[in-house]
């Protein structure tokens, strides 16, 4: 296939960019190092030298163990910043007074981002609409530049990060592959073997020989997705696209990523789904008005995500509570409670214990072994409405089952100030084998489609407990769910 892929720098010094140009030019074509080129931001790429041809390089032998390798994405320091134009013959007057005057405003949809990204590992990238996540991505693919810092990405990069992008909407499904191979630096010999399976994954069945404009939009992300999969890239950014079609194709795409990691792809993926992120990445980055606000394990940093939302909720519902929809009973607590989050809190729990089928605390059950969650709520307000709930989740910190008192009751509790309630939860422990936690949380809530309610308290790692391998029990799947099995 050639040279191997190069590695692409984006920053903004034009003398460091002619320096590497010529750093490029005089590097011996024996050597199988990638060739490092930088761009300065806003300036065209340096035109490519002709090389002698080289040699096929040899295999890439791997690092030795407690060798580090290089990273396969590193950003340090970028910021992206767009002009805002009130009218738009003001980006004509701009043009014309060359920067003597300033007819625009500035918005950074970027603030100095930094951070790694290593071979053959998985990071997901979350954060509220505008935050900056897409713009990340594109600069990262090399479709944008950023204003300031640098971003240096070593291998082939197959993105999709907007719908129907690199298609020509005249074309075929058929040639926009071919379209898209010769993009991404293929001959059409390497697209021809590998067609047939990008037609298999997509299968959008006689479309494929129909121009795009026809498909819908799952059909065009369908061949979109399969297009960058089936050819083998280095490195995978996907932006959302996991969302867009049924659930049949979706679980497909989550089987094809987890394939690539394991044959050691580098994946960036952007998603409002946690559970999604948890799932397919090791490591996440939380991105809050361009900056970053969270960097780490995936569990760790949606859960805090997931908090910062529920404040935004809390501050909305509250906003909503004005109507007259809302009784003068429920108000005035409700009220009390959500303006003490900040800086106090109406209602704990002041313990969460997990009990086995003797009443006895335990960190460990049985499979099919009854068990209970045991709360202590204490209230510092008189309060409406109160509803204690609990979750379970896994590993990956992917909620698996969990009750509360208003899912089950249909109301919640009144608590008086000073009041200790206990609330117990009990059930049947059908969990297969393996580390568990126990999110905790009090709510205030009076519709059932909860669009009133009000976080008071949440833990979200109240305890932690482990289901019991038992070799007569296998289980194979997440639960062990009871079934009657007959034959005839």
């Amino acid at each position: 296939m050639g040279k191997p892929p190069a590695a692409r720098r984006f920053g903004m010094s034009e003398t460091t960019s002619n320096e590497c140009a010529t750093v490029a030019r005089n590097r011996s074509a024996a050597e199988a190092k990638p060739v490092v080129g930088q761009f300065s931001a806003g300036h065209a790429a340096p035109a490519a030298t002709p090389e002698p041809a080289a040699p096929a390089p040899e295999p890439t032998v791997p690092a030795a163990a407690g060798e580090s390798a290089a990273p396969a994405i590193t950003v340090r320091g970028v910021g992206k910043c767009y002009e805002i134009y009130a009218r738009p013959i003001d980006r004509l007057k701009q043009t014309l007074y060359r920067g003597r005057r300033k007819f625009y405003r500035e918005f950074w949809a970027l603030h100095d981002i930094s951070f790694e990204v290593a071979p053959g590992e998985s990071i997901g990238i979350i954060g509220r609409n505008g935050s900056g996540k897409s713009t990340l991505l594109q600069i990262i693919a090399g479709t944008l530049r950023p204003n300031t810092g640098e971003v240096t990405v070593r291998g082939r990069v197959h993105a999709l990060l907007e719908l129907g992008s690199g298609f020509n909407p005249e074309f075929t499904g058929r040639e926009n592959v071919y379209l898209n191979g010769a993009v991404l630096g293929l001959s059409r010999r390497e697209i021809d073997a590998k067609f047939d399976e990008i037609a298999a994954f997509a299968d959008i069945g006689e479309f494929l020989d129909q121009p795009i404009k026809t498909y819908s939009t799952g059909m065009v992300v369908r061949l979109a997705f399969a297009v960058q999969v089936q050819l083998k890239p280095d490195i995978l950014i996907v932006d959302e696209a996991l969302s867009v079609g049924d659930m049949a194709f979706q679980q497909k795409c989550m089987s094809c990523v987890r394939r690539l990691l394991e044959n050691g792809t580098t994946f960036l993926f952007v998603s409002h789904d946690p559970y999604a992120i948890r799932t397919l990445c090791r490591r996440a980055l939380w991105l809050d008005r361009g900056r970053v606000a969270g960097l780490g394990p995936a569990n760790e940093v949606t859960e805090a995500y997931l908090s910062d939302l529920r404040v935004g909720l809390n501050a909305q519902a509250l906003q909503e509570w004005g109507g007259p929809a809302v009784s003068a009973e429920a108000l005035t607590p409700m009220e009390e409670a959500a303006q003490t989050l900040d800086g106090g809190q109406a209602a704990r729990l002041r313990s969460v214990r997990l009990l086995n089928e003797l009443g006895q605390a335990t960190e460990a059950l049985r499979l099919g072994e009854r068990f209970t969650v045991e709360c202590e709520l204490e209230a510092d307000v008189d309060l409406v409405h109160v509803s204690v709930g609990f979750v379970i989740k896994d590993r990956l910190g992917v909620e698996l089952t969990g009750e509360s008192i208003f899912n089950s009751c249909r109301r919640g509790l009144t608590v008086q100030k000073g009041q200790i309630r206990t609330i117990r939860f009990s059930g049947v422990n059908i969990l297969r084998p393996g580390p568990y936690a126990v999110g905790a949380y009090v709510h205030c809530v009076s519709k059932w489609d909860r669009s009133d309610s009000i976080l008071l308290y949440a833990d979200e790692s109240a305890l932690t407990f482990h289901t019991l391998a038992d070799p007569n029990q296998p289980v194979w799947f997440q639960f062990r769910q009871p079934f009657e099995v007959s034959v005839r």
